[in-house]
């Protein structure tokens, strides 16, 4: 039984220049296409018989203007495979801007901050959690749904927040969000719809999230960071400007490493009750502490005054894009409409997975194995360092024992920040600098931060192998 091309799996637009012959017209469609990367390489065309019968020519046209290109190079014919389109020289599979357009180029060695090994991802235990989820859920997983997110998971993640992370929430106070980005960017339109908010960052911190604050419309200040976290004692103070919300990190604070001195996270409380004001805790990796029980969220001790974001990024990973708002009472309404009018809702298959996945304990499962093999990184890193072949001169390892990420301070007296850099560059190394994460540029203290959690297990030790390279060339 024949079956026409449309059905057969493979779509294909063509449009052939009627002012030419009809076999040649399908030669300059096809070579247009591949040229322009509308047909990538390894991308299978319609058999001859199938394209024959959609465009209405023979079956010999079509194969004429078939061989004709694969004479040229621009396609591939193997008995048994088919017809597909040749790799071009100056072209990357699935680039369409070409050589000269965005090219993300992997390092050898990448240290780069804030990205958990993507080789410890839970693969079979997701997959059992997604065929349950898909296997019971109901016929309205599929159509549009509430913007706060689907009550499994909501529900999933009130227990699990509050056991793991001392979080005070019940299912309907939680708004699922597609990241911590867009958390940040629906609090930030929701503080600002009356009139611009002032909402302060730590400093250093992350420029992306200042950007992002900016974009949707309000100022930003700079709020200092010291040996005992963010500089909370400062708000409501003479000399500091008038805000109305603060984004932190208080249990490991982004890059320095430091968690938020008790005294602080009480003047932070205090200040936040005395004006109604808002602190947005950012706990991006507080599960994963190494020396003792992580420390609880803020949240817990004044829900009404606290948004609470987290994520499945640094545990799962960034592509799941699966994060919660565990927002006060009185933000709760317009955080849900801000979120039906940014995208309606985060897709509803991976939540449903995630909420199995949390409510079988597989997601404490497999933290607890990631926070065993991010503390033998972490101790590999220290002890790498500590046997280097030269003394480490001025050179200091800032932060407490967690999260995936190490701040190495630099001596004063050098390298600078670019030398070390330009010294993993030659070595193809990744890492972050410290200078990008403050508001101003200016005579700041020098550092490079290292992603213990980014390289996948085998490729670990090779990359403190370089690290140390690097370092012993620079000489701090």
């Amino acid at each position: 039984m024949s079956e026409s091309w449309p059905t057969s799996g493979v779509d294909l637009h063509l449009e052939l220049d009627p002012a030419t012959g009809r076999r040649t017209g399908l030669e300059q469609a096809l070579r247009a296409a591949i040229q322009a990367g509308r047909l990538a390489p390894r991308a299978r065309l319609p058999a001859t018989r199938r394209l024959a019968a959609e465009l209405g020519l023979s079956r010999g046209t079509v194969k004429a203007a078939y061989d004709q290109l694969v004479a040229e190079g621009y396609l591939t014919a193997r008995q048994g495979s088919g017809t597909v389109v040749a790799g071009l020289p100056g072209r990357q599979a699935g680039d369409p801007h070409g050589p000269s357009g965005p090219v993300d180029v992997q390092p050898r060695h990448d240290l780069r901050p804030g990205r958990p090994d993507p080789s410890a991802f839970p693969t079979a235990a997701w997959l059992r959690s997604a065929r349950r989820a898909l296997g019971a859920a109901s016929a309205d997983a599929y159509t549009y749904g509430d913007p706060r997110g689907r009550i499994e998971l909501r529900t999933a993640l009130a227990g699990y927040l509050g056991r793991t992370r001392g979080v005070l929430a019940s299912p309907d106070q939680i708004v699922i969000t597609n990241g911590y980005v867009q958390a940040l960017a629906l609090l930030t339109r929701v503080l600002g719809e009356s009139a611009p908010a002032v909402i302060a960052t730590e400093d250093p911190g992350v420029a992306f999230h200042r950007e992002v604050i900016r974009h949707h419309g309000s100022q930003v200040v700079p709020i200092p960071v010291d040996d005992r976290g963010a500089r909370t004692d400062l708000l409501g103070g003479p000399g500091f400007p008038r805000v109305g919300a603060v984004e932190l990190t208080p249990a490991h604070q982004y890059p320095t490493g430091r968690t938020l001195d008790p005294e602080r996270r009480r003047a932070l409380v205090d200040w936040a009750r005395s004006g109604d004001r808002l602190v947005i805790e950012n706990d991006y990796d507080g599960e994963f502490r190494y020396d003792r029980q992580p420390i609880g969220a803020i949240q817990g001790t004044a829900p009404d005054h606290v948004a609470y974001v987290g994520t499945v990024s640094k545990t799962l990973g960034p592509a799941l894009r699966l994060g919660w708002i565990v927002a006060p009472r009185h933000l709760l309404r317009p955080l849900a409409e801000a979120k039906r009018h940014h995208d309606h809702h985060t897709e509803s298959l991976g939540q449903l997975a995630l909420a199995d996945f949390i409510a079988r304990h597989a997601y404490d499962r497999h933290i607890r194995a990631c926070r065993l093999r991010y503390k033998r990184r972490r101790d590999l890193l220290l002890a790498r360092l500590r046997s280097r072949s030269r003394p480490p001169s001025g050179l200091a390892v800032h932060g407490i024992a967690a999260g995936l990420h190490a701040l190495i301070g630099l001596p004063s007296g050098g390298p600078t920040e670019q030398d070390v850099l330009d010294a993993a560059a030659a070595r193809d190394v990744a890492l972050g600098r410290l200078g990008d994460r403050w508001h101003e540029p200016g005579d700041r203290p020098q550092g490079v931060i290292v992603g213990f959690g980014t390289p996948n297990e085998h490729a670990y030790p090779a990359a403190l192998d370089a690290l140390t390279r690097v370092l012993d060339a620079c000489g701090p």
